[in-house]
């Protein structure tokens, strides 16, 4: 366990650098249980914010493991109305929000697929109506992690459990830039300026279409929209609320064309998907649609995932991370996407964001669609970055400009 002082460090980039509540706002935090210290260190610094009241969200692995064992499917994909009412109600009171995540990569290994699959349309079916309020940053939102045994075991096997629980808290907090003796808004102020400039350069090139290939097999062209954005690093809300919502984070992203996304992906990470790990996969994409998929294991899971609805064979997202990035060179594999998609560059199956194109916060679904953007229950991320991955933006009278050279920034 660290120090309390890196650990009151952490909460304090956790709340007033990632959710930023306004002075009297409702703030939700959803946390493990064993996180119950850190969460108090939270709690303190949301008030020390200004926050007006804040509530606490406890999740449990191990008895979500045991609800998947012991419930029959029709009983828990059940999706009650009063949650639904809460979830409205806290929208009414313009709440901001702070994930604390523990991730178990294999928590539903040996759970049959079919039910994961059904308890989470149902879940999402009832939930999507709400998903503008974070795709939109109408409220702040932010996720950190927190570890546990299992996870830590995962990430570090040769070590014994004590060891690799300390070793990867070591790993959260100094790639979330936590120091000992070094001011945590100061190295998150830095780092947003070096994303910025990043995100800057991108949107003046105002690239057509991106061309990716590596020697993992990746040959893929990505067709972005039309007044496209790229952003990066903090982000703000309509009411000019600034916060965090990675932390760790890497990237620069934007907005495909979910009408011309053409060629083959490999992935080079792992994707924890629903509790199961899927490795080794490649999607083939004709006319903005993966139209082949084969992974080398949980098959079943990522077909799943594919053929949640019909958004989910198109791209919502696509991000650049250089393969020298503080995570890439810890040469640590997290086994968790929030960590390891700020290793690599990443796409996302699924909705788009629509802050990522001029003025798309204001656009309808429909509006969005048809500007090329995607919709979806889902919005999963997976890597396909690697250390010899060139990149050409495609300009729009049909220049090629080089934006990565053996897998790094080269413009």
């Amino acid at each position: 366990m660290p120090k309390k002082e890196l650990l009151e460090a952490y909460a304090k980039l956790a709340v007033k650098l990632g959710t930023n509540p306004k002075k009297g706002q409702y703030m939700i935090i959803t946390a493990p249980v064993e996180a119950y210290e850190f969460v108090q260190m939270c709690v303190k610094e949301a008030y020390a914010c200004g926050a007006g009241q804040v509530d606490i969200n406890w999740f449990d692995n191990t008895i979500d493991r045991l609800n998947y064992e012991n419930v029959e499917t029709d009983t828990l994909k059940v999706f009650p109305d009063w949650m639904v009412e809460r979830m409205k109600w806290r929208i009414d009171r313009q709440y901001c929000s702070l994930y604390i995540e523990s991730s178990n990569p294999e928590l539903l290994e040996g759970i049959d697929p079919e039910k994961i699959k059904s308890v989470r349309i149902e879940r999402m079916k009832k939930t999507k109506q709400f998903q503008y309020y974070s795709m939109n940053n109408i409220g702040q939102w932010a996720i950190v992690a927190y570890p546990n045994k299992k996870w830590a075991h995962k990430v570090f096997p040769d070590l014994d459990e004590e060891e690799a629980y300390n070793k990867l808290w070591e790993a959260i907090l100094y790639t979330s830039r936590v120091f000992e003796g070094q001011d945590v808004v100061e190295q998150w102020d830095s780092h947003n300026e070096e994303m910025h400039r990043h995100a800057q350069i991108m949107n003046d090139y105002a690239f057509k279409a991106l061309h990716f290939k590596n020697k993992y097999g990746t040959d893929l062209r990505v067709g972005l929209v039309k007044n496209h954005i790229w952003c990066g690093g903090d982000e703000t809300t309509p009411d000019g609320q600034i916060f965090n919502p990675n932390i760790p984070t890497e990237e620069v992203f934007t907005m495909p064309d979910r009408f011309h996304i053409d060629g083959t992906v490999v992935s080079t990470k792992p994707l924890n998907y629903g509790g199961k790990l899927i490795s080794q996969f490649k999607l083939t994409f004709k006319d903005g649609r993966v139209m082949e998929a084969v992974a080398q294991d949980n098959q079943e899971t990522l077909d799943n995932l594919l053929n949640t609805d019909e958004g989910s064979r198109s791209l919502g997202e696509v991000a650049l991370i250089s393969y020298d990035s503080p995570i890439s060179k810890s040469g640590i594999l997290f086994y968790d996407t929030l960590f390891d998609e700020n290793a690599s560059c990443h796409l996302a199956l699924g909705a788009c964001y629509p802050t990522t194109v001029k003025d798309g916060e204001k656009m309808s679904t429909e509006e969005l669609l048809k500007l090329g953007g995607n919709d979806s229950m889902n919005h999963v991320d997976f890597m396909f970055g690697s250390e010899d991955m060139n990149i050409f933006g495609e300009t729009s009278d049909g220049q090629m400009i080089q934006i990565f050279k053996d897998g790094n920034f080269c413009i």
